[in-house]
């Protein structure tokens, strides 16, 4: 079991590891855009431009493909965005894992202050159950127990929090497109129809995200019990990882072709 470092402010609970990894694949989106993007020509182009402009054109089809052709300009950005984060974030989970292993003896004492950030919670009964699970690995004499691991290094996608927070993006911004569109239409769509309250509320708010989510994280989880095999997981992992760039790929695709459909069924004419 891998712990994470987690700080409360405002009443709210952050995860440090979470908030790390959602910098670094920002940070990875930024610096390929502008890494592909340093040289651009109107002549010939080079390697580079011509696999960015491939991405732009493969982006701009799925938005064409959805939203009305003088409109699927205004949201190839979004897109395009969405395309990328969700593609690199699923990708660095795979690269390598970063992990601390702590316990207590010899003089390495974990602080309380550690521990205080290890085991927040929602209640005081979980609290103490995490408390005395914590102690007991801390103060394992188990020669072949890690103590104490930390997780520095995942997916961002793999943790819930970020992939309902891009979906409340998608669909809050849908909901606010269709109110500007017409409120009175979007009042119509949305609530007189109990399936479609249904699938704005419900449907579309957990199906969204999760299915990103599960598909990222169960593949994670499958590569660290390879790796706890040793070398006779080395060859499943081998045809695993593969398996798991290919279908980080495809969660990007879907995320961002869902996103659009949702967005085309606002501003479309016939909705």
């Amino acid at each position: 079991m891998h712990y994470s470092l987690r700080f409360e402010w405002l009443g709210m609970v952050f995860d440090i590891s979470t908030i790390l990894m959602i910098l670094v694949t920002s940070l990875a989106v930024l610096f390929m855009c502008l890494g592909l993007t340093r040289s651009l020509t109107s002549a010939t182009p080079g390697g580079a431009q011509n696999v960015m402009e491939w991405i732009v054109d493969f982006v701009t089809g799925i938005t064409k493909s959805y939203i009305t052709p003088k409109k699927a300009a205004g949201f190839v950005t979004l897109a395009l965005t969405l395309l990328l984060y969700i593609f690199l974030g699923n990708q660095l989970g795979l690269l390598f894992n970063v992990n601390t292993a702590h316990h207590n003896g010899q003089g390495h004492e974990v602080s309380q202050q550690v521990k205080d950030m290890l085991t927040i919670s929602t209640n005081d009964e979980m609290k103490q159950q995490k408390v005395e699970k914590l102690e007991e690995e801390l103060n394992s004499t188990d020669p072949h127990a890690h103590g104490v691991v930390i997780g520095w290094w995942k997916s961002p996608t793999a943790t819930p929090s970020v992939t309902f927070a891009l979906a409340l993006i998608v669909l809050l911004y849908a909901h606010y497109l269709g109110i500007k569109k017409s409120f009175g239409g979007w009042l119509k769509h949305t609530f007189l129809n109990p399936i479609h309250i249904l699938e704005e509320f419900i449907i579309k708010p957990l199906t969204l995200p999760l299915r990103l989510f599960g598909n990222i994280f169960a593949g994670e989880v499958l590569i660290a019990f390879l790796l706890s095999v040793g070398i006779f997981g080395s060859i499943p992992l081998f045809i695993w990882l593969g398996y798991s760039v290919f279908v980080g790929s495809v969660q990007a695709f879907i995320f961002t072709t869902l996103a659009m459909v949702y967005l085309s069924q606002q501003v479309n004419e016939e909705h």
